[in-house]
């Protein structure tokens, strides 16, 4: 339970940025000229989420806990700066 849910918010973190890249591949704003920042990107997400899973596998289930809590604390953190700002009632201008 303590690895999954990290691993969790690590792929719906996944999922977002696959989501974006699709998204500015349609529209133009991913290019030749930062499509190596977006592999990057994306290599680096898939290495978390299935190196975690392969470490999980091979025993190796501490390191896996953190390699997956490096990515989702900071996330989680975000996600809920962000959720903050949509239900607090502020006025920005």
């Amino acid at each position: 339970m303590i690895f999954w849910i990290p691993w969790s918010i690590d792929f719906v973190v996944g999922v977002i940025a696959i989501y974006f890249f699709f998204i500015g591949l349609a529209d133009g704003s991913v290019s030749s000229f930062n499509m190596g920042l977006w592999l990057a990107i994306l290599g680096v997400l898939g290495g978390i989420l299935a190196g975690s899973l392969i470490l999980r596998s091979a025993a190796r289930t501490r390191v896996a806990i953190v390699l997956v809590t490096l990515l989702a604390a900071p996330s989680a953190l975000i996600g809920l700066f962000y959720l903050a700002l949509l239900l607090a009632p502020a006025r920005w201008n």
